[in-house]
């Protein structure tokens, strides 16, 4: 299947769907573990398939690094959703969410703050990078 701007933009749509579902029923407060088991089930239930806590590989110069660094969930192979439960989404991890990104070579990424009152004002973010630009529609 070829990767477009629309079929992220679905797939964007789908996974924040799911994630407004978990926080609609379980609401603020709670750990991001929760979060994180309670919408692996919810996308499970809506056919979306995904990986969860992957390794993001990290390739400095030729030297690959193993490291314990993960991505929360990895949806369909081409969108990586990192989850959060805190006070407000910081640079810091809109940095992760961005670096996660480009370090696996998509072009889009998502981060949830389930931490929020509406997830969808307050907790969700997209972000894209220049792969994003070069997608056909």
């Amino acid at each position: 299947m070829e990767i477009t701007k629309t079929y992220l933009k679905d797939l964007v749509y789908r996974v924040t769907g799911a994630a407004i579902e978990v926080h609609k029923v379980l609401g603020p407060g709670l750990l991001e573990s929760v979060y994180h088991k309670c919408l692996k089930h919810e996308l499970t239930l809506r056919g979306i398939k995904f990986k969860s806590e992957i390794n993001v590989p990290i390739n400095f110069k030729g030297l690959q690094l193993n490291t314990d660094l993960r991505c929360d969930l990895f949806v369909e192979d081409i969108l990586p959703v990192e989850l959060k439960s805190t006070e407000g989404i910081h640079p810091l991890h809109e940095a992760q969410i961005i670096t996660y990104t480009k370090l696996i070579k998509v072009p889009e990424g998502v981060l949830f703050n389930f931490n929020v009152t509406h997830l969808y004002k307050e907790g969700q973010r997209t972000y894209v990078n220049e792969l994003f630009r070069d997608l056909p529609e």
